[in-house]
């Protein structure tokens, strides 16, 4: 293959309409990288031999020792087709185009790298391997191609496993392959339904808006409101949208069939272009008709539909005229079924096709590398995957004007983008004084020694002085060294040595030492959407939550200069002077200024915020470092504040007792980042604490519990009094309806929206001493609020749909219809961090604490409370409603059982009292901020000992685990996920193969080591896919112990079955620190040693 130089991609960046940006996309070992090699072959980066072995794009070591892929990375490809011009008289005419590929993980670890590959694409190459068809990862990626309006290619690799593996006839790979493409067809479908749906009912909201605010009008008119509900209707028209694009199907060529191990791919296309002219049918017929229920008659040479068969046993044209091919290669080379190949079958193919093996080939006794040489003359991978891409996706103009109007409608603060932009990105403007937008997924970690300037040109002869320069050192250090060997007698020598090469010597020095540091480099991973950049230019680097109404907010973006541009060309990158507009690329300068992904832009007022992407996974794993040298700390925190920056998923954060903790996705994920901190950003050697698993506490009303602690006040009810007896809280702690708990747990963006919403109704009104005054960030340092593993999902709803559907939930408690009648008007406040799952009811006489979801602001002065000064000296309970709020959220935030956030909690506010003595009075306003802790105090302990009064629940972090395994393991993985408490909720054979789906739920503090352990027990033929999928409740009392006659029978004083739930919280106590009641730090002194023999 001839290489291709990086100066002619340069060249192509230049037209966009001949520019293609792609990520591929798949479940893990389903052959991306595979399939990556071999294209990357057709530019002679890799030799086509090594093609699926090499593994180019899995530039480390790891990532080739496990032969999975952990980061994406992209390379520019040059591809060449001959395109016949609209004239047919005159020859076909060559047309260069330029790929720029991404490869993707597949593991779920890593799905937040896919998340930030797609934005920066405009079309997807999407792999499902033929034999485990639609897996967990499968889903997760169409599902980001639809969110992102990228174009997909399905790909089904991986056919040659149904020939020699599963050793399926011809005519029985024909139904797999259907019923595999309905699959994947199902979950295409489900995207577009639940879409339809959304629109529908946005749709209907307008027109009951239209018509309520019609009837409004016309109310002293004659007209009927069933007139103006018919002609809104008809001037509002519902647009229906056909789905028949969104499906796959290889008459549209935008299916591939393909084996990237050996080397082969094709399209129905490919196949209606060979059967031209044999059969005499148009190619355009018969790229229709070769998939599907058609059917060749042998005499006629007619297509027949299934309807004309008349009983005849034929085969679909698929089967007959490609899969049987296909199927001959394998018998003739491989054997197939019998394990051996037949050379005259293969003479006669070669004949058949016109193509010629070289006679090495075939004498090889490799049959696989005869099956490679044929399949690579008549049916190369790279040809159909390149054609396919170039034909069906589209360049980036064309994708922007489809995509860029909703993109921006979706990102903050759309309304205050400037129509300049907004034109310049959708039109895809390149001009001079066009605005220039860039968005930056992610930040790439690059050693020094790996940068373009720091590398000597590979590939290509040296130049004269070059070569000079190197001749001139080599004799230098060998006269050096036989000065050395001959002792004095060769001072002159080494003298003259040293003096011609001083300059030369240190600085070969300074770069060795250099090299032995060799400091990392963080670079931006980018794409173009308009105008030009060019290394020295100044622009705006916008952070994530950056918003075009309020450009100047705190913090201001600020101005940063591009010190370098790059081409990236997978483990190489290639210097670039400029970058115009639809090009993928590398960019440095912006180290310090980017946590990890963000904005560039050319103007700061109307520009637009790209970087609101969701990704994949949530950092869910957490676990404490330490150096194992403590005078490595400052060397530990910079590296992780790098591994922070260059990782999108990967959080570090500093615990209230001081510890570093850095947040992963998962084991794998965590194994990674520790093996970068100590060979890449920190270099030393760091001790990893146990994994810190999130937990959440909760109560229930069970049948057999401990009587209330006060006889007189109903169960949760508390009275708090200060310690200076000055005031009294008493309030009441109910468990939530399981059905409104689910609720505020989906809606956690709906109660974050709204309560922005109500902080910028209310912003500045509120005094300057109160809790709440505290920036939210500072605040949730300051109190440990820590929300790991709370994914933020629903959609937005508006105020009116947040309080139906809320009352519905309440609703289907029916035997507590009393207590919560009328209770959504009384809400004051959401925690923990104001949008958790629990809530603050005022059911205090004079509603001092105010509604939350007041339907207008004038209804109360804030969110919290009516905090606001009166002119008189007298303190009343409204003086600290916002006190109380704050306690509130302190006691969510750190639950009773081992400080983790509690959930499904009601604190009804029933009365403050405040009681100071009149001498007192005049005085009171000084008190009030020593009250202030006092309320706050009695508040938070209060609200802790009436959720002791129920019955205690720990929630588990709880992962879905995917397996797919063969019968012959399937009882060992039953073994091990029973073993680590894990539940089996559903058991699926694959039809047409031996493979079980297994899917099941297990507790995450259970699942370190889970992977390993299964590979082992199955011999590594079972790989398991863990996703968070939120938390269970654990339906035990951590505080039970055997008191009824039968218990204590049958389990003895000391309850020999293990409490579980007490075995969970007493390990968190344990590790914050917390005192343990009952623990006993020596069991039986006599029997335990105090040496070590």
């Amino acid at each position: 293959m001839p290489v291709v130089n990086p100066e002619r991609l340069v060249a192509l960046q230049k037209a966009a309409d001949d520019i293609r940006n792609i990520c591929i996309l798949a479940h893990v070992d389903h052959g991306k990288t595979s399939l990556t090699d071999a294209l990357i072959a057709t530019n002679g980066i890799i030799s086509p031999k090594l093609a699926g072995k090499i593994r180019y794009l899995d530039s480390r070591p790891d990532e080739q020792t496990r032969g999975i892929t952990m980061e994406s990375s992209a390379i520019s490809l040059f591809f060449s087709l001959l395109r016949r011009p609209d004239n047919d008289g005159r020859a076909p005419q060559p047309k260069e185009y330029l790929i720029n590929l991404i490869d993707s993980p597949g593991h779920i670890d890593f799905s937040s790298e896919v998340s930030t590959a797609s934005r920066l694409c405009d079309g997807a190459v999407v792999l499902i391997d033929a034999v485990e068809g639609v897996c967990s990862q499968t889903v997760t990626v169409l599902r980001q191609t639809w969110i992102e309006k990228l174009k997909p290619i399905l790909v089904i690799n991986k056919m040659d496993r149904l020939v020699t593996e599963l050793r399926m006839s011809p005519a029985e790979a024909n139904t797999h392959l259907s019923k595999l493409l309905e699959q994947v067809n199902a979950v295409m479908g489900s995207f577009f339904q639940g879409e339809r749906m959304e629109e529908d009912l946005r749709w209907r909201e307008r027109i009951d808006e239209r018509v309520t605010a019609k009837t409004q009008e016309r109310s002293a008119s004659s007209s009927s409101a069933g007139e103006v509900d018919s002609t809104l209707i008809s001037d509002a028209g519902y647009e229906e949208k056909d789905d028949e694009d969104i499906y796959f199907a290889p008459e549209k060529n935008n299916v591939i069939f393909s084996s990237a191990v050996d080397g082969w791919a094709f399209t129905v296309k490919q196949f209606a272009a060979l059967y031209e002219k044999k059969l005499g049918i148009k190619r355009a017929i018969l790229e229709k008709v070769l998939w599907g229920d058609f059917y060749l008659d042998p005499k006629t040479k007619r297509v027949l539909g299934s309807k004309h068969l008349k009983g005849r046993n034929l085969k679909p044209m698929f089967v007959q005229l490609v899969l049987e091919n296909i199927w001959a290669v394998y018998e003739a080379t491989t054997g197939g079924s019998k394990g051996k190949g037949d050379p005259s079958m293969v003479e006669k193919i070669t004949k058949s096709l016109s193509i010629n093996l070289p006679a090495h080939v075939l004498r090889s006794r490799d049959p696989r590398a005869v099956l490679a040489a044929l399949f690579a003359a008549w049916l190369p991978l790279s040809t159909a995957i390149l054609v396919s891409v170039i034909e069906h996706l589209p360049s980036p103009p064309v994708s922007q004007a489809a995509r860029m109007s909703d993109l921006i409608a979706s990102s903050p603060g759309a309304d205050h983008v400037s129509p300049t932009i907004q034109s310049a990105m959708t039109q895809f403007q390149t001009n001079e004084g066009t605005p220039m937008v860039a968005y930056v997924s992610k930040m790439v970690a690059v050693p020094e020694s790996q940068l373009p300037q720091n590398k000597r040109r590979t590939g290509g002869t040296m130049s004269a002085e070059e070569a000079r320069e190197l001749a001139r050192k080599k004799r230098a250090e060998f006269a050096k060294a036989q000065a050395i060997a001959n002792g004095d007698g060769g001072v002159d020598g080494v003298i003259d040595a040293l003096g011609s090469t001083d300059i030369g010597g240190g600085a070969s020095t300074e770069v060795d030492e250099g090299q032995k540091s060799d400091p990392e480099h963080l670079i931006g991973f980018a794409r173009l959407y308009s105008g030009t950049l060019s290394v020295g230019d100044e622009v705006y680097v916008l952070p994530p939550k950056f918003s075009p109404a309020h450009p100047h907010a705190h913090p201001e973006p600020q101005k940063v200069t591009v010190t370098a541009l790059y081409l990236l060309m997978g483990r190489e990158l290639e210097s670039l002077p400029s970058v115009p507009a639809g090009v993928v690329f590398g960019v440095a300068g912006l180290e310090g200024h980017i946590l990890k992904s963000g904005t560039l832009c050319s103007q700061l007022e109307g520009s637009v915020n790209l970087a609101g992407v969701n990704l994949g996974s949530q950092p869910i794993v957490r676990v404490a470092l330490e150096p194992e040298n403590p005078g490595d700390l400052d060397k530990m925190v910079k590296g992780l504040q790098l591994l922070e920056q260059s990782d999108p998923c990967a959080e570090y954060e500093v615990l209230e007792s001081g510890e570093h903790v850095i947040l992963t996705a998962g084991e794998l994920h965590l194994e990674r980042c520790l093996k970068d901190l100590r060979e890449r950003f920190a270099k030393c050697e760091i001790q990893a604490g146990e994994p810190i698993v999130p937990y959440r506490e909760s109560i229930v009303s069970a049948a057999e519990m401990n009587p209330p602690r006060e006889k007189d006040l109903s169960r949760g009810t508390v009275v708090g009094t200060t310690t200076s007896k000055q005031v009294t809280v008493r309030l009441r702690v109910r468990p939530l309806p399981a059905a409104v708990t689910e609720f505020l747990v989906k809606n956690t963006t709906a109660i974050k929206t709204l309560y922005a919403e109500r902080k910028a109704e209310e912003e500045g009104t509120r005094g300057t001493d109160t809790p709440f005054d505290v920036p939210r960030d500072q605040t949730a340092e300051r109190d440990g609020l820590e929300d790991v593993g709370v994914t933020e999902t629903g959609t937005v709803l508006s105020q009116a749909d947040f309080k139906a559907q809320l009352k519905l939930g309440f609703l289907e408690a029916k035997n507590e219809a009393d207590i919560w009648r009328d209770v959504v008007e009384k809400i004051s406040a959401f925690g923990p961090r104001r949008t958790g799952p629990n809530l603050l009811i005022d059911a205090t006489h004079h509603q001092i604490c105010g509604k939350f979801l007041r339907e207008h602001p004038e209804e109360d002065a804030s969110i919290e409370g009516k905090g606001v000064r009166t002119s008189s000296d007298t303190i009343t309970g409204e003086d600290f409603s916002d006190k109380i709020a704050y306690a509130f959220q302190l006691a969510t935030a750190q639950g009773p059982l081992c400080n983790e956030p509690t959930q499904g909690i009601a604190v009804f506010l029933e009365d403050v009292t405040v009681s100071i003595a009149s001498d007192e009075d005049s005085g009171a306003r000084e008190k009030l901020g020593r009250l202030t802790g006092e309320v706050i105090r009695t508040a938070r302990e209060s609200i802790r000992q009436g959720f002791l009064d129920w019955s205690p629940r720990m929630l588990l972090a709880m992962y879905s685990c995917e397996i797919q395994a063969s019968t012959e393991v399937l009882g060992r993985v039953y073994g091990v996920i029973t073993r680590r408490r894990g539940r089996i909720l559903s058991e699926a054979m694959k039809e047409g193969t031996p493979f079980f789906t297994i899917v099941s739920l297990l507790p995450v503090a259970e699942s370190f080591g889970f992977s390993d352990e299964i590979r082992k027990r199955t011999s590594g033929a079972a790989s398991p896919q863990l996703i968070f999928q939120g938390f269970e409740m654990l339906d035990e009392d951590p505080f039970w112990v055997p008191f009824t006659e039968e218990e204590l029978e049958d389990l003895g004083e000391l309850a020999d079955r293990e409490n579980v739930a007490k075995r969970y919280m007493e390990g968190v106590r344990k590790r914050k620190g917390l005192f343990i009641a009952g623990r006993k730090l020596v069991e039986n002194a006599e029997k335990q040693k105090t040496m070590k023999r």
